[in-house]
């Protein structure tokens, strides 16, 4: 009796694990985090807790409407077919239960840090869910769309830590933003035959070409571009020294490198490489703008 109720409190924690995708959520709340952290002047430690929480509900809250909505859809495709609710393993019902009292949550405890922090968390939830998520299988701007909702994070930490929103959360956003296009243009280039049989469009020319190929080195270079720009002393109290201007140049340029081999080898297994690539240079920046603050 204790093994089955052992068993059944780990397969409830996994499908938590899985509706809210944990990792996923737990990423975002560190962008969120390092954004508050090069908005602030004081750090307020409950300020930091309430936005770790807040963010990880209504990321845990979209990804929960996500798998509701592409239940039937996920079903097909082997990368998703064992979530809790294409599997059968959770109800619509629980999960809709679930991604409603995160929502509410999340607005609640963002709401409690300032208004407008409350009203960006808002805006990504329904961009996900409402326009993000039915394009996806329609046309590839979805990855447009997707991108706007995924590049608020960052921001989001500035505006919770200044309630203010102007050219620094700006630039913190658009560094995100022209990220996400190879980062996902890299998984959809992997998945691309698993994301076929669910009918999702997400590679920018429909294809595993050199159209898409060319598209990712641009992005790519873009995002190297914006991460760099602090330097130059254009975007207001978002500073960043000539030494770490440096270093993240060096690393996007290790990701341009990833982006270049997926290019020439046009293969599954370099656009993984790509987006693991993607994911450490994302990180690694966002601790070295977080770093270089703290030792200026």
């Amino acid at each position: 009796m204790n093994k089955k109720n052992s068993l059944s409190a780990t397969s409830v924690i996994s499908d938590f694990k899985e509706i809210t995708k944990m990792r996923l959520a737990l990423s975002v709340v560190f962008s969120s985090l390092a954004g508050y952290l090069l908005g602030v002047d004081t750090i307020d430690f409950k300020t930091l807790v309430l936005l770790a929480f807040g963010g990880y509900f209504m990321v845990g809250a979209s990804n929960a409407f996500n798998q509701i909505i592409e239940k039937d859809l996920d079903a097909l495709m082997d990368r998703t077919k064992n979530r809790p609710v294409a599997s059968g393993r959770m109800s619509v019902n629980t999960a809709f239960v679930i991604a409603s009292i995160f929502t509410l949550l999340g607005i609640i405890i963002l709401y409690t840090i300032n208004k407008q922090t409350a009203m960006f968390g808002a805006i990504s939830i329904f961009l996900y869910t409402s326009v993000y998520t039915p394009l996806k299988t329609k046309t590839p701007l979805s990855v447009f769309v997707g991108a706007i909702s995924g590049a608020i994070p960052f921001m989001l930490g500035w505006v919770a830590a200044t309630d203010d929103f102007g050219i620094e959360p700006g630039t913190l956003f658009a560094l995100q933003f022209f990220w996400q296009f190879p980062h996902f243009w890299a998984i959809g280039w992997f998945l691309f035959e698993d994301y076929k049989k669910g009918g999702f469009f997400m590679l920018p020319t429909g294809k595993q070409d050199k159209g898409t190929a060319v598209q990712v080195i641009m992005y790519t270079i873009w995002t190297i571009l914006v991460s760099i720009i602090p330097v130059f002393g254009f975007t207001g109290k978002l500073h960043l020294s000539i030494v770490s201007a440096c270093i993240v140049f060096l690393l996007g340029l290790g990701m341009l490198y990833y982006a270049i081999q997926l290019f020439k080898k046009m293969t599954a297994q370099a656009a993984k490489q790509l987006m693991l690539a993607s994911v450490s240079y994302i990180t690694l920046v966002q601790i070295v703008y977080v770093i270089d603050k703290f030792i200026r």
